[in-house]
């Protein structure tokens, strides 16, 4: 009962927070852009045409009302239409959003494998040669900006060794994305990249902390094996702030998916976000938004819920 409760509190602050945020956010963009009507019948179309559209279209409504028709709008599945796609903004996300979701997520998944054992390792073997050369690629990979990754993943491994392709897979089906090994390698790695290195030195510390408590020692002086020791009381114990960390990371990947789409011309959300931003497409740009804020959210509800059933210390208040 103490769980669901907790659940049903923090399930209830975050749609707090996610309306205040639409509020903010279309406040904002209303400001900057309070009507598409120039956009649609032409940047030469007279005065009278353009309020004549706008009355039509409840762009001379005031903005609270506004903001209540979108609302409604949103709760029903409708997040506008794009005028310079000329097709509503939830048939463009459905087009996309599979795709960047399995860019994203298996860029997420080969992350915390490689950087969960890495971290691991490095604290096993404190101070060891081993340690010293991971730990400076990765102060080098936390450092590099993520297009120069990927920029330099398309040099030498598409330019000069022309193993992988420079392009993304450009296929509408998600089971073909993900059987274009050759197209999609390179995208992944980058995206990859951008969380690894935080992953185990965020892994490398929580160990270190671990591998100092005197439940560790007695079972070192058990005899226990090593490898019992590391599988039964290190990795849980450890993998706590990675649990927290992997949710506040769920939005990051998006900004990550916006430059890998960029550089490698993968049609998903990211690349859509580009385009609409370059087009000043606000029905987009303010759907993408609320998309980022929710992921924000969504990340810190889900983290606390994974903290909250792996480790029984935690307070559910």
């Amino acid at each position: 009962m103490a769980l669901i409760s907790y659940l049903a509190r923090r399930l209830m602050a975050s749609v707090i927070v996610v309306f205040g945020i639409s509020i903010v956010m279309f406040g904002l963009l209303h400001a900057v852009y309070p009507s598409p009507a120039r956009d649609v019948i032409g940047l030469r179309a007279s005065v009278t045409a353009v309020n004549a559209w706008n009355k039509a279209n409840g762009y001379d409504d005031p903005v609270a009302v506004q903001y209540l028709h979108y609302l409604n709008n949103v709760l029903h599945g409708n997040l506008g239409f794009s005028y310079a796609a000329n097709q509503t903004v939830t048939a463009l996300f459905m087009q996309r959003a599979a795709r960047s979701a399995f860019l994203s997520g298996i860029s997420l998944l080969f992350a915390v494998l490689i950087a969960l054992p890495l971290g691991i390792y490095q604290a096993v073997r404190r101070n060891s040669i081993g340690d010293n050369v991971v730990t400076s690629l990765a102060f080098i990979a936390y450092s590099t900006p993520l297009f120069l990754l990927g920029l330099i993943l398309i040099q030498v491994f598409a330019l000069w060794l022309p193993i992988f392709s420079f392009e993304a897979s450009q296929s509408s089906s998600v089971l073909t994305v993900m059987g274009a090994w050759r197209e999609m390698t390179l995208p992944i790695a980058t995206l990859t990249g951008l969380s690894v290195a935080t992953f185990s030195r965020y892994m490398r510390s929580s160990s270190l902390d671990v591998l100092a408590q005197d439940y560790i020692r007695v079972a070192r002086a058990k005899g226990l094996p090593e490898r019992l020791v590391l599988l039964r009381h290190l990795v849980r114990n450890a993998s706590a702030p990675i649990i927290t960390l992997i949710g506040l990371f769920i939005p990051t990947l998006l900004t990550g998916d916006l430059i890998t789409e960029y550089l490698f011309n993968y049609p998903g959300l990211g690349l859509l976000f580009f385009n609409s931003l370059q087009k000043a497409d606000y029905p987009l740009l303010l759907a993408f938004s609320m998309l980022g804020a929710i992921l924000v959210i969504a990340g810190n509800f889900l983290a606390d819920i994974a903290l909250a059933v792996t480790d029984p210390r935690i307070q559910l208040t």
